[in-house]
């Protein structure tokens, strides 16, 4: 019934003049992803009765979380998109590639998993290039385009190699022998573009910077968890060693880029760019939790990713309707919020104060555990994480700071827009990374 309701209230949306139809939509999405998150995290009995025994589906914890994730970050993207003059090309984009979205998490065959991966490339460019806000989303869409394909093509090649050894990509089976030779580095590095990680990130904060509110929070809060995904599964496929040459290299250049990405947050006056390079300081921690190889490193990698996905949300949400007030992303424009929109500087405090991992947010527990598997692996990593550690908190303080304190510039007047959606954003961005928290272990 639920899926039959979803289903009417899309086309109704989708082929439909009339705008009220969009608000039913979206609240009735709602309602159902709420529904669905609760039914499939803690119950996977419910998405096992739907798809059967259809080995194409895998239904892991893991999958469960991000499919849940994928869900109310489509619904919170939506909402902010009222207004914005979408229409029906705009409706079709957004269900496509949340479709790739979950094809990908679900996939149980690595070729099924790479053609979703590939495939989230074509609705994620198409809304930087329909809606973006510059000329510049074009070279923003060149260097997306070209990061991806280049670093996924020898992806593609290995797993070629390891269907013929193997004659079958089926995730629970081995991959052969490809993960203990060099090709190993053929393999991540489609993952670590996608994260990404320093010296392969410059395609995010371009992206970021050009692409509509429903773009960003869609590749902040789902697109990126795909490279983390991708990384646990490859290492369970095709048995990638944690203490290997390649993945040692690999550990060692996320958590310095990490500290390096949170000294140019430092550096940047457009708050879209800031949040932007703050989401490859915090992917580098996940890369740390996969490839320690232990229990703790991957559950709070999983919970990074959740946590982190519905931050950065909620951060870019917190931007764009500022942006609405300012006209402007620049933190030298972008002041007096605590004047111009006291409600809305409400919700900029609780969420940057998230994305500094205050408790009782999901944050503080996945950074605790990734501190451990980090030491873990060597005790000398203590040094970069804390300094990233300081430096997230400097960051978050600057950005809140800038924003929300000082004198306001005379031609700025207060937000006398919809009220209510502010508020409903930040209260469902805010709310779950503080639940789960307190739900963690019947999570990943």
């Amino acid at each position: 019934v639920l899926t039959g309701v979803l289903l009417v209230g899309g086309l109704a949306a989708l082929f439909s003049q009339v705008k009220c139809y969009n608000h039913l939509y979206v609240g009735v999405w709602v309602a159902g992803v709420s529904f669905f998150g609760l039914s499939t995290v803690y119950h996977q009995e419910s998405l096992s009765a739907v798809v059967g025994g259809c080995q194409w589906v895998i239904k892991d914890s893991l999958s469960t979380s991000l499919i849940s994730l994928t869900l109310w970050i489509m619904a919170m993207s939506l909402l902010c998109s009222f207004g914005g003059g979408g229409g029906r090309l705009f409706m079709l984009t957004m269900w496509g590639l949340g479709l790739c979205l979950l094809v990908a998490f679900t996939a149980g065959y690595l070729s099924l998993f790479y053609i979703a991966f590939e495939l989230s490339l074509v609705p994620t460019a198409m809304l930087i290039l329909g809606w973006g806000y510059q000329p510049e989303r074009m070279r923003a869409t060149m260097y997306l385009s070209m990061y991806m394909v280049v670093g996924s093509l020898p992806l593609l090649s290995v797993i070629i190699l390891s269907y013929n050894d193997c004659g079958s990509t089926f995730l629970l089976l081995g991959g052969g022998v490809w993960g203990s030779s060099p090709w190993s580095i053929c393999i991540l590095m489609a993952f670590l573009i996608k994260l990404p990680i320093f010296s392969v990130h410059l395609w995010l904060p371009k992206a970021h910077v050009e692409a509509p509110v429903a773009g960003s929070m869609l590749l902040a809060g789902v697109l990126l968890k795909l490279g983390g995904y991708g990384l646990m599964r490859a290492l369970w496929w095709w048995g990638i060693s944690c203490r290997s040459l390649t993945v040692s290299c690999v550990v060692v250049l996320s958590l310095v880029g990490g500290a390096l990405t949170s000294m140019m947050c430092l550096r940047q006056s457009d708050v879209k760019s800031l949040i932007a390079y703050s989401s490859i300081g915090h992917m580098s921690l996940v890369v740390v939790g996969v490839f320690s190889g232990s229990a703790v490193g991957w559950q709070s990698a999983a919970w990074m990713m959740l946590a982190h996905g519905l931050c950065s949300s909620g951060l870019f949400a917190m931007a764009h309707f500022s942006y609405l007030y300012s006209k402007s992303r620049s933190t030298l424009v972008m002041k007096g919020g605590l004047c111009l929109a006291p409600q809305l500087s409400t919700w900029w405090f609780l969420l940057v104060s998230v994305n500094m991992s205050c408790p009782p947010s999901l944050n503080l527990i996945s950074e605790i555990g990734l501190f451990c598997a980090a030491v873990y692996l060597q005790c000398v990593f203590v040094i970069p994480l804390s300094l990233m550690v300081f430096l997230t908190a400097a960051y978050s303080l600057y950005l809140y700071g800038t924003t929300q304190h000082g004198p306001s510039p005379n031609f700025l007047t207060p937000y006398v827009g919809p009220q209510g959606l502010p508020m409903s954003v930040g209260f469902l961005h805010w709310v779950p990374v503080n639940l789960l928290a307190v739900f963690s272990n019947s999570l990943c």
